[in-house]
C-alpha cells in the first residue's frame, strides 16, 4: 500500500508539474515515476537474434562471418559463469539512462530495468533457472561515497519480480577498482582477477547464483565473481546486465583463461 501510494502521488506530481526527459529533453506528458519519455525508452537497442550460447555476445553483430554457436572467447572456456544475458546494446540512449541510474540513484528506473530483465529470464526459464538474487558489489569505499550500489537499485526489484531471495551479503569486493579511469583489455581483466570473495559465514553450497550487474564490457567483473562463488561451493553461476558492449573481449592473458 506504502509503494503504491507512492507511485500514485509521483503519478500526480508528474501530471501537474511536467518536466523534461531526461536524455531528450522532450516534455514528459505520462504519468510516470520513470523521468525518461517513451520515445526514448524505445530507442533502447535490445539485443536479439543471433547470439553466444554461452556470453549472449551478439554474434552477427560482432563477426557475421562466424556460424559457430559459440564465440571465440567462449570456445576458448573464458569464463566461470554459464551462461550471461543482456537487455540492450550498450550505446546511444542507454548509456545515458545507464549514467542516471549510476550517479543519481534513480529507482524507479532501475524497477524498469529489472522489469525488462525479468522478461529475458522467463523466456529461458529452464537455462536461466536460479535460487537467489546477488548483485556485483562495489568495494566498501567506493559505496560509502556514493551511498549505495546501483547494481543493487537493479537486482532488489528483480528477485521480487522473480520470487526469489536477495542476497546482496554473500559477495564482497575486497580490492578496489584502480583509479585510472581508462582500462585497456589486460588492465581489465587485471583488475578484478582476485579482486571478490564470499563474505565469511556466509551460506553459498549447491547455490544457483543469478549474478546480476549493470553493464557487461568484457566479461571480466562477472568472471571474477563467479569464481569467488564457484569456489565457495555455489552450484552454478548465471550473469545478468542491462546493456553489454558488443565487442570481442579478447585479448585477454592467457591464465586468465586458464585458472
Amino acid at each position: 500500500m506504502r509503494r503504491w501510494l507512492g507511485e500514485a502521488s509521483d503519478a500526480i506530481v508528474s501530471l501537474f508539474f511536467p518536466a523534461g526527459c531526461r536524455i531528450c529533453d522532450r516534455l514528459l506528458i505520462r504519468a510516470s515515476r520513470v523521468p525518461i519519455c517513451d520515445e526514448c525508452l524505445n530507442s533502447f537497442r535490445r539485443i536479439a537474434g543471433r547470439q553466444c550460447e554461452v556470453c549472449g555476445l551478439p554474434l552477427g553483430m560482432a563477426s557475421p562471418e562466424v556460424s559457430e554457436p559459440v564465440c571465440r572467447a567462449c570456445q576458448m572456456r573464458t569464463y566461470a559463469f554459464a551462461r550471461a544475458r543482456s537487455f540492450g546494446t550498450y550505446d546511444g540512449a542507454l548509456i545515458r539512462a545507464i549514467l542516471i541510474l549510476k550517479f543519481e540513484q534513480m529507482q524507479p528506473l532501475g524497477e524498469w530495468f529489472a522489469t525488462r530483465l525479468a522478461e529475458l529470464v522467463q523466456k529461458e526459464p529452464a537455462a536461466m533457472a536460479a535460487d537467489v538474487v546477488v548483485p556485483v558489489p562495489l568495494h566498501r569505499v567506493r559505496e560509502k561515497e556514493r551511498g549505495y550500489n546501483q547494481a543493487a537499485l537493479i537486482a532488489k526489484p528483480l528477485a521480487r519480480k522473480l520470487g526469489l531471495p536477495f542476497k546482496a551479503v554473500l559477495l564482497m569486493r575486497t580490492r578496489p577498482r584502480p583509479d585510472k579511469q581508462v582500462l585497456s583489455l589486460e588492465e581489465r581483466w587485471e583488475s578484478v582477477r582476485g579482486a571478490f570473495a564470499t563474505r565469511p559465514g556466509s551460506q553459498v553450497d549447491k547455490l544457483r547464483v543469478l549474478l546480476l550487474d549493470d553493464v557487461l564490457t568484457t566479461g571480466a567483473t562477472l568472471d571474477a565473481c563467479a569464481r569467488a562463488l564457484l569456489a565457495s561451493g555455489a552450484k552454478s553461476v548465471i550473469g545478468l546486465t542491462v546493456a553489454r558492449a558488443v565487442r570481442n573481449p579478447l585479448p585477454i592473458p592467457i591464465k586468465a583463461a586458464k585458472n
